[in-house]
């Protein structure tokens, strides 16, 4: 029996093309990702600086809040949904930088409301402001608790996308 090479290669070029196109392809569930923007609540003063924003769903309450937000995503370090008072609340723990800046901001604005937002989907219902708590005193542990205005699926979801960001962030060396 003779094998021809110049034709089995081309058999074997047809059929990897046709397994590179039509191949089997499973489904890739891309890591869900969440931001998180903590705002401070701030005295309107007629610039563009700040702005009204609506925080809860049910019965909103307009707090006027500086548009740049004081701590982002990238200063988490982890995330937790935790056990409260009849119910549940997230936990955010910050990284040095991030504690620094919750203690600075935390210990300059006593009195005044930060202003949580995150964006833990695509649509429309999926990015909200989610809490306005009151500071009381300065935040110095780096620790962040709050009851969002979620459903506890929401905050989950939103926990796992914060911490899928920070474990990719350290892929990157970020």
């Amino acid at each position: 029996m003779k094998i021809h090479p110049a034709r089995f290669n081309t058999y074997l070029l047809v059929a990897a093309l046709v397994a590179g196109i039509a191949g089997c392809q499973t489904p890739s569930k891309k890591k869900e990702l969440s931001t998180l923007r903590v705002h401070i609540e701030v005295t309107p003063d007629g610039t563009g600086a700040n702005q009204v924003v609506p925080v809860f769903r049910e019965q909103p309450v307009r707090i006027n809040i500086n548009k740049s937000p004081f701590l982002t995503e990238l200063h988490v370090a982890s995330a937790q949904v935790v056990e409260s008072l009849g119910g549940y609340a997230i936990q955010i723990q910050f990284n040095r930088s991030g504690t620094w800046l919750l203690e600075q901001y935390s210990l300059a604005n006593k009195g005044r409301r930060m202003v949580i937002f995150s964006q833990f989907g695509d649509g429309p219902d999926q990015a909200r402001w989610l809490a306005a708590p009151l500071i009381r005193q300065g935040i110095t542990n780096g620790f962040l608790v709050f009851t969002p205005d979620a459903s506890r699926d929401e905050a989950e979801r939103i926990v796992r996308g914060l911490n899928n960001l920070v474990a990719q962030n350290k892929q990157k060396g970020l």
